[in-house]
């Protein structure tokens, strides 16, 4: 009978990959190994439509042959498969080309400490309490108004799991992290229409998890006040985008600062580092040292210690966002943000990323437009990351001297992203994070809105 590898033997075991891989004529290597549950509950109607319990482990090798290197993965541990494995992952490594500048990062970068950042809560939800969760949540958006007269359904998810990283310059390290989620699409109707929208909440702690009633509460508040939306004229207007929308300025603004998009160049701010590229009152940081933050890790996925850092400071561009392979050819140091798949290479992405909350309470920035825009919806993906063009399908409500006057959709936003964040008017004070991307309110001096 083949033994398998217990979970207290993960770290004993990427050691031993990497012993193997050396064996074989690795020059360098690393392993990452997953270890996790999920259970996923969702309720529709008030009975359980679907129900999903897992539990997976996955090991990646990357192993290097000079300046040849290759990635594999396998979520079988048995003795004679991980054998095989290492053999095939080093086969494979020396039949690809060279790379001049593949290679681990150099010893001496790698992270030292790991503090505790509470990103792991050990609460075990029971089926039964993620289906009364999610019951409740879309029990609360009916209640909320009698125009909800369906529903997409409730969700509520959790997992928990840890990594571990180990390579052949001596680092190991390791963390647990947890995820705790609920979410619900009511649908409403007037007689004349209907709409649909959702809320959600999601947070490391379950105990920080906002209440099953104050989401479906939400959800059906931003659902019905969307009934009656209607087109508006194509003119050019203030345009305000609500928190949760505006997040996507900052996910285009990650691509942008991509050292894999920069040396392809595939971004609209190659050369801009040091540029003033938004008003002085703007910054932005991304922050993988964030106490409980969605994107919070000790290690970058090449076990580089993550930090808090300006990417934008005082309206100036500051940093890119680059891992080990991506700076070198850029000629740059890694900025701790290498991202990880299991089997892999590393590639760019943010942890914690975000733009500074104002002064300005989110019903002032609506008060100081006479007329204008406030979107809460944007469909599609009508940008070009090269020029930095930019035109999405949105909706949302038209501003009618500082208050939101009726509902509209089927109108198209349109700008240069280097024009809106120069553009940049107001921040609002109304930061939450609900995922690794976070930004408050915004108001931009204005775009062309394209409507009927």
């Amino acid at each position: 009978m083949t033994r398998m590898i217990g979970e207290q033997d993960y770290s004993t075991l990427a050691q031993d990959l990497l012993a193997r891989a050396s064996k074989q004529g690795a020059t360098a290597a690393d392993v990452m190994v997953a270890d996790g549950e999920t259970l996923s509950v969702q309720v529709r109607m008030g009975a359980v439509d679907r129900l999903t319990k897992a539990r997976e482990k996955r090991l990646g090798l990357r192993v290097f042959f000079g300046q040849r290197s290759a990635s594999a993965s396998t979520s079988d541990f048995s003795r004679d498969s991980l054998e095989r494995f290492v053999g095939e992952t080093c086969a494979l490594a020396q039949a690809v080309i060279e790379d001049p500048v593949s290679g681990l990062p150099e010893p001496g970068q790698y992270a030292m400490a790991f503090p505790d950042l509470s990103i792991y809560d050990p609460t075990k939800l029971q089926t039964d309490q993620q289906i009364d969760l999610a019951i409740r949540t879309e029990r609360a958006a009916f209640a909320a108004d009698p125009r909800v007269t369906n529903s997409e359904g409730a969700e509520c998810d959790s997992s928990s799991g840890r990594i571990i990283l180990a390579n052949s310059h001596g680092f190991l390290g390791q963390y647990a992290n947890s995820s705790f989620s609920l979410s619900v699409s009511p649908i409403a109707s007037d007689g004349a229409g209907m709409q649909r929208d959702y809320w959600y909440g999601v947070d490391r702690s379950f105990a920080k998890l906002e209440s099953p009633e104050a989401i479906g509460k939400e959800a059906t508040r931003r659902t019905v006040r969307k009934l009656g939306a209607r087109k508006v004229p194509t003119c050019s207007a203030p345009v305000v985008f609500d928190p949760e929308v505006a997040g996507s300025l900052l996910s285009h603004l990650c691509s942008a600062l991509s050292g894999y998009a920069l040396y392809k160049g595939a971004s609209f701010l190659i050369g801009q580092l040091g540029a003033q590229i938004a008003p002085e009152f703007v910054t932005i940081y991304d922050d993988g040292l964030m106490p409980g933050g969605l994107g919070t890790r000790p290690f970058d996925g090449e076990g580089l210690s993550t930090r808090k850092q300006a990417v934008v400071e005082r309206g100036r561009l500051t940093s890119y966002l680059l891992d080990t392979y991506s700076g070198k050819k850029l000629g740059m140091a890694s900025t701790g943000s290498a991202s990880r798949s299991i089997g892999e290479s590393p590639s760019v992405g943010p942890t914690n990323f975000y733009m500074v909350p104002g002064t300005t309470a989110p019903e002032t920035i609506l008060a100081s437009v006479k007329q204008g825009l406030y979107v809460t919806d944007l469909i599609g993906f009508g940008i070009n990351m090269v020029t930095g063009d930019y035109s999405r399908g949105a909706s949302g409500f038209w501003i009618e001297n500082g208050e939101l006057a009726y509902p509209v959709e089927e109108i198209t936003i349109a700008g240069n992203l280097k024009q809106m964040y120069a553009n940049i008017e107001t921040i609002g004070t109304d930061l939450v994070f609900r995922g690794r991307i976070a930004c408050p309110t915004v108001k931009l001096a204005e775009m062309t809105i394209a409507g009927q």
